[in-house]
């Protein structure tokens, strides 16, 4: 693990800390690179002294050292981007909502793709391209990431949709996808879940995305993977618990999926 504290944008105010898990044997090969996948909220993905429930955390360096010691997994870096408290919202929104405001997801994008990719790229051995990049996030997290993966599908081509608030001003999110989709030259691969103890209205908004995502031409368990888990809840512990398949379907090892 590696933290660059302090991270400064010109798209937008304040700073933010940086966090970036390497695999095991990241400096035995210095001549391999890695794939990499962006998270968001950083704060809550490895250290518990920072997340927002403190102590629980989605320990994302536990499980991909164990699903890559596995064999289900490649070896890949991940960073996680920490939120910016009070701003979240507004930078997790890719529109504006009359009441809740919001919609400055636009700047968080080109930070993103303009800043932190850059930086990350200078710092680590890292493939390049759709295929070797991916983004994701929970509930907001989760919302931004896919708007991410639909916006620039040149950039992410595999996109982790945890809990996605699609709620968000009154579903903006399907509006976006069918305004999109059929202008899309490759369709990103997704993971998608649900919890069905989050909430009902968070489990039927997931499930109409992953209806209006197949109806766009995206396939089970080709670019698609839709799982409701059960008992799951809207937390670090009950995301914490998803890593671990996320991981396998969106960054397979060789020996699992043969030539896919």
């Amino acid at each position: 693990m590696r933290k660059h504290a302090g991270f400064a944008s010109r798209f937008l105010p304040g700073v933010r800390d940086i966090s970036v898990y390497m695999p095991p044997e990241y400096d035995e090969d210095r001549k391999r690179s890695y794939p990499l996948l962006l998270l968001q909220d950083g704060q809550n993905l490895f250290d518990p002294e920072t997340s927002f429930i403190r102590g629980k955390t989605w320990r994302v360096a536990e499980h991909a050292d164990e699903a890559i010691a596995a064999g289900e997994v490649e070896p890949l870096v991940i960073a996680g981007v920490a939120n910016a408290g009070e701003r979240r919202l507004a930078e997790y929104t890719p529109s504006r909502d009359m009441k809740m405001g919001g919609g400055e997801a636009n700047k968080y994008a080109l930070m993103v793709t303009r800043e932190v990719l850059p930086f990350l790229h200078a710092y680590y051995r890292l493939r390049s391209g759709p295929d070797s990049t991916g983004i994701g996030g929970s509930s907001l997290g989760g919302l931004v990431s896919l708007w991410m993966g639909l916006r620039h599908p040149d950039i992410f081509g595999k996109l982790a949709v945890m809990s996605p608030s699609v709620w968000w001003n009154h579903r903006y999110i399907l509006a976006y996808l069918n305004d999109v989709a059929p202008e899309l030259h490759r369709r990103p691969r997704i993971w998608l879940d649900a919890g069905d103890h989050e909430g009902r209205r968070t489990w039927t908004d997931a499930d109409m995305l992953q209806a209006r995502l197949r109806k766009h031409g995206w396939r089970d368990e080709v670019d698609l993977h839709f799982e409701t888990i059960v008992g799951g809840t809207h937390d670090e512990a009950s995301w914490s618990e998803r890593v671990r398949p996320m991981l396998r379907f969106l960054f397979p090892a060789e020996t699992s999926e043969g030539s896919k």
